[in-house]
């Protein structure tokens, strides 16, 4: 059974940075895919960014490019998220997902980030 933890979620400062990470155990075959979500009370489900495991695709959301990158670590099976110059508007819940690309089909239980002055 697929299993993610996530971690690293706090309040900062705008500009500041934070790297979230999610422990993963029980990936099959089908689940190709990791990424992490985003839910704001007022924003639906925003995926910010995704990675495919097999070939190392990478996607990231509009809002997210060029502060905000994923990675894999495959040695503690982890995957990362690194958040750099952090806004507002990125205050959320990040979840870790996995699943086929696309079709998250399984979710951590959520870490919280709050950007604010």
């Amino acid at each position: 059974q697929v299993h993610l933890v996530e971690s690293g979620g706090e309040s900062v400062q705008p500009g500041e940075s934070l790297r979230l990470s999610c422990a993963v155990s029980g990936l099959t075959g089908e689940t190709n895919s990791l990424g992490w979500l985003r839910q704001t009370p007022t924003i639906e489900r925003e995926l910010v960014a995704g990675l495919y495991t097999g070939s190392g695709y990478t996607y990231y959301g509009d809002a997210v490019k060029g502060r905000f990158t994923i990675s894999q670590d495959k040695v503690n099976n982890r995957v990362i998220l690194q958040m750099n110059g952090l806004r507002p508007e990125d205050s959320a819940i990040y979840y870790c997902v996995a699943g086929a690309w696309g079709k998250w089909d399984y979710w951590g239980q959520g870490t919280r980030v709050t950007v604010s002055s």
